[in-house]
């Protein structure tokens, strides 16, 4: 009787365990998909090369590159072609290089591979930045801080955050970050932004993108909780490309 009854509870247990990791697999691969009109313009343009790996997308300026690059994490849940027109304009620019990883289940603390498995896709760059959009900029932190100049894992210049903050202490490293706020993001909003900001270095660049809510920073749509953006995605781009082709320019002799 009691075996039994054991048994059943063993069998509803696994059975409740069974249905959170269908219910998670299903929440996790239930991406906000890129808006096909701007991946298509990315795709289009003559300045940039787009290519497309197992993990990745990379794109290169057309006309040789600067040596610069930057491993970019997608914010949880987005279509990582969801980037591809607002950062190829700094690739253009800037002559850098940028990778977008596609995450493991769509949410970047749940990918554990090396920053070097993402930067071996771009094989021509010297001089690595690494960031992201909300979720992805926060995991973006992590390598910053913890990688070294090693055999196995790339030197790390700084740090590019998109609607994003730190969740761990960068402040006493000597690395370079940029850090774009959105005037109307509803959820890394710009108090929350600065409430962070003791933990980069002192020397971070802040840039108000007036106009631009948190959805703004890729093309994927509107997204629950954000706030009403006032500038249009083409001006969004444009400010989005100076600051950072201007953040990753090399300095002048």
């Amino acid at each position: 009787m009691i075996a039994g009854r054991a048994g059943r509870i063993a069998l509803a247990v696994v059975a409740v365990l069974a249905l959170a990791v269908v219910v998670f697999l299903v929440y996790a691969h239930t991406v906000m998909a890129g808006e096909r009109p701007a991946a298509l313009e990315a795709w289009r343009d003559d300045d940039v090369t787009i290519g497309q790996t197992e993990r990745s997308f990379v794109i290169e300026p057309a006309d040789g590159g600067s040596g610069v690059g930057l491993v970019f994490i997608p914010g949880a849940k987005v279509d990582p072609a969801a980037y591809l027109w607002k950062l190829s304009g700094i690739v253009a620019e800037s002559g850098a290089t940028v990778v977008i990883t596609e995450p493991t289940l769509n949410l970047a603390f749940f990918d554990t591979r090396p920053l070097a498995e993402f930067t071996a896709d771009a094989p021509d760059v010297s001089e690595w930045y690494v960031g992201g959009h909300s979720l992805g900029g926060v995991r973006s932190c992590q390598p910053a801080a913890s990688g070294a100049d090693t055999a196995s894992e790339p030197h790390v210049a700084g740090v590019v955050l998109f609607g994003s903050y730190c969740a761990n202490d960068l402040s006493r490293t000597d690395l370079r970050v940029l850090s774009l706020v959105g005037e109307h993001d509803g959820l890394s909003t710009p108090d929350k932004v600065a409430a962070a900001a003791s933990l980069l270095p002192e020397d971070a660049v802040t840039v108000l993108l007036e106009g631009a809510n948190h959805a703004a920073f890729g093309d994927y749509g509107p997204q629950p909780g954000d706030g009403i953006a006032t500038a249009s995605d083409e001006v969004t781009r444009d400010r989005i490309t100076a600051a950072v082709s201007e953040f990753l320019a090399p300095p002048a002799s």
